[in-house]
């Protein structure tokens, strides 16, 4: 027997076992769909893109540590990056976009045409570990927060609940009805801005320091600035971007490759309102988060902050509970939306790579391999809290390997969305790849910088 062979029936093990349960999905969804909670502005939900997810699911537990540690640690003078990450964050999702829209394809697939197997093998064997990690820490981050909010749960239990709940939904939910979900939870994230509004804060000095970067040159901030950098621009988010609009795209009906190939200028600039949104929203949130940190920790000497669930906890006696619950439930919402993110990232990368059938609009029984990686994902991610891993080390370890193969994954999309051979009319323009290099090249400084800073 052949080895991908093998690897393919490894790989299509969960979900064969969970198919078994197969019966119980249209009693599920049904039950799901009867539900009235969310009809109420329904129609602006089903109007949101691919964009506002995708943006919405980087600022997961994990981000929101990241940015609380900067608000704690050095107060507004790192806020500037939220403004000034925000135009090359959007430059590359709209990259990643433009690429599926005109190709018909995900990103794996496209960068499996133009290079070797190895570059592409290499590259989603990382962000299969990267990704994991991520999953797990989120998972913890979010069980903890449940616990602020209703402290009697057992943590364990709240692991098992939150993770196998998320792999019912994304498997046997339909697209779009899974997707439907995704977008609210994405709302959740406004609680990070209602909680900027109900506390005072000094909105010149915020202003002032988001406009003008400042910068120490400090061991401990270019370590922050590069986390933060990170954390804003993940591998992650490019291959789920590529292929939500082919989801999207196949939940109109264009089922065969090349049906989806090319695009009108209108749906490219539809795309590009879409991503430019959902990138704003994000840094948005970003924005937020450091502000209300620096108000109310770094100005009373709260600086040991380590995870999402540390900031809510200092919040409470400095800026009340209103705050401390908001801040609580954003990190539920947030994690709940980008757990699913992560693993479909994942899984979406590899089987894409090995010529597997993919897609959440597939049943489960028409794509063992694909599910099968999302279940191991979610569940070794389980697994790790567990085992007793520190979850500050998982996102540290994380974030070097997503250092490492961020610059790797944007050659390939600054030279692919470049390519007149494969993007035709709807390749960059010159400012664009200019632009494009000069992004690969301080992602290429940030990853040196997170390494060295590291070892």
């Amino acid at each position: 027997m052949k080895k991908e062979s093998i690897f393919e029936e490894i790989l299509e093990a969960p979900a064969e076992m969970l198919e078994k349960l197969a019966t119980e999905t249209e009693k599920i969804e049904k039950r799901i769909e009867d539900k009235h909670i969310m009809k109420k502005g329904s129609n602006y939900i089903k109007s949101i893109g691919p964009g506002i997810v995708t943006g919405a699911a980087d600022d997961d537990p994990s981000g929101i540590a990241t940015y609380s540690q900067a608000g704690a640690q050095f107060g507004t003078s790192l806020i500037w990056l939220s403004i000034w990450l925000l135009p090359a964050m959007t430059l590359i999702q709209e990259m990643c976009a433009r690429i599926a829209l005109v190709t018909g394809k995900g990103l794996a697939s496209n960068i499996k045409r133009v290079y070797s197997r190895k570059v592409l093998f290499f590259i989603t064997g990382i962000l299969f570990i990267a990704n994991t990690i991520n999953i797990g820490a989120n998972l913890g981050a979010m069980a903890k927060a449940v616990q602020m909010i209703v402290p009697w749960f057992n943590f364990y239990f709240l692991i098992i609940f939150i993770g196998i709940t998320g792999l019912v939904l994304q498997i046997f939910l339909s697209y779009k009805k899974y997707v439907k979900y995704l977008k609210w939870f994405a709302v959740s994230l406004l609680t990070y801005i209602i909680t900027g509004l109900i506390i005072k804060m000094n909105w010149g000095q915020i202003f002032t320091d988001a406009l003008i970067p400042k910068i120490t040159f400090s061991k401990e901030q270019i370590f922050l600035i590069t986390a933060i950098i990170g954390t804003t621009i993940s591998p992650y988010l490019f291959f789920w971007q590529t292929s939500q609009e082919v989801e999207e795209e196949i939940s109109e009906g264009k089922t065969r490759a090349i049906d989806r190939q090319g695009a009108t200028d209108g749906e490219i600039k539809k795309m590009r309102v879409d991503v430019g949104l959902g990138m704003f929203f994000s840094n948005l949130v970003m924005f937020f988060i450091i502000a209300v940190c620096a108000t109310t920790l770094f100005a009373n000497g709260v600086t040991d902050i380590n995870t999402a669930t540390d900031a809510a906890e200092a919040l409470r006696p400095l800026a009340g509970n209103g705050a401390y619950f908001l801040f609580a439930l954003g990190i539920i919402g947030t994690g709940l939306l980008s757990i699913p993110v992560l693993a479909g990232s994942t899984s979406y990368a590899i089987t894409e790579s090995f010529g597997y059938k993919e897609g959440l609009y597939r049943k489960l029984k028409d794509a063992h391999a694909f599910y099968g990686i999302i279940i191991i994902s979610v569940l070794i991610g389980m697994l790790l809290n567990f085992i007793g891993v520190d979850p500050i080390k998982s996102l540290i370890y994380a974030a070097v390997l997503n250092g490492i193969i961020a610059p790797l994954i944007l050659i390939c999309i600054v030279h692919i969305s470049g390519s007149k051979k494969i993007m035709g009319k709807h390749r960059n323009s010159r400012t664009a790849n200019i632009i494009g290099w000069i992004i690969v090249i301080l992602m290429g400084l940030a990853a040196k910088g997170t390494i060295v800073g590291m070892f």
